[in-house]
């Protein structure tokens, strides 16, 4: 008898020991961000339409207003956190913020590192060209050649599609989106790299300086990276995904950030 209570209390003691376990795996950021009653979002300034600065220094874009909507969705304050690309996954990593909503591309690299959820959003790579060479270069294919210069962002996908099928071409990378076209633009380079959106309304409004090859020759989702191991708040992002993209409030915001340029001269 004294053998069955000693084994009862033992694995009464396991047990709890597996609860307690499984409760500190279980702990989410959704815990931090309802504690803290702030929704801490990460992002690079500069990825135009998705995040933004004013010339009176307000962050704005697709990707913004999307956090602060999500924010509101949790009854929480949205906290924005400009950060370099190139630290933004360590960023996220050490709990500077509770997610990147900063146009990252999925990609099987960073899926070791971050959880993402489902795409919202997928673009592709397409280039722009210096205006003398409208007509000679007529897909990126034509840019895979030793004499010319192929400018991207650092830690992008652009950089890497680049990398990967423009090998023969030398590759000058930069610390923004911004300076790397405005090399082609100053002439000093022959092309530029980059996501779709960005170069479509660059180009748009550069029409003198720079010529956009419209056609993507990359397929990039985009999703939302959290810290690895918290299928709490994964679910969460995707429902909340599934939610917006059914009532009518995804429609609206890409409509007017994607659909419209009215917001084009509070950045310049």
């Amino acid at each position: 008898m004294k053998f069955g209570f000693k084994k009862a209390l033992t694995g009464l003691a396991l047990a709890g020991s597996l609860l307690a376990t499984t409760q500190a795996s279980a702990a989410s950021a959704i815990d931090g961000i309802l504690s803290s009653n702030e929704l801490k979002v990460c992002f690079e300034a500069g990825y135009i339409p998705f995040e933004m600065k004013t010339k009176d220094g307000r962050f704005i874009g697709f990707d913004i207003d999307l956090g602060k909507h999500m924010a509101r969705s949790m009854d929480v304050k949205f906290v924005p956190v400009n950060t370099a690309w190139d630290g933004i996954i360590p960023a996220l990593q050490t709990e500077k913020c509770d997610i990147i909503m900063g146009g990252m591309t999925v990609t099987a690299q960073r899926n070791l590192k971050v959880m993402f959820s489902n795409p919202y959003i997928t673009i592709g790579q397409t280039v722009v060209i210096k205006p003398e060479l409208k007509g000679t270069i007529t897909s990126y294919k034509d840019l895979n050649n030793p004499k010319y210069t192929i400018t991207s962002q650092i830690g992008t996908t652009g950089a890497e599609a680049a990398k990967k099928y423009l090998p023969k071409a030398k590759l000058d990378l930069f610390e923004t989106s911004a300076d790397g076209v405005l090399q082609v633009a100053n002439g000093k380079a022959d092309a530029f790299v980059y996501d779709l959106p960005f170069n479509a309304l660059y180009s748009s409004q550069h029409k003198d300086t720079v010529v956009h090859l419209d056609e993507s020759f990359t397929y990039e989702p985009l999703g939302w990276a959290i810290r690895q191991d918290d299928p709490n708040f994964l679910n969460f992002l995707n429902n909340y995904l599934t939610q917006i993209k059914n009532d009518g409030t995804y429609d609206r915001i890409y409509s007017k950030w994607f659909e419209s340029d009215s917001w084009v001269d509070s950045i310049q």
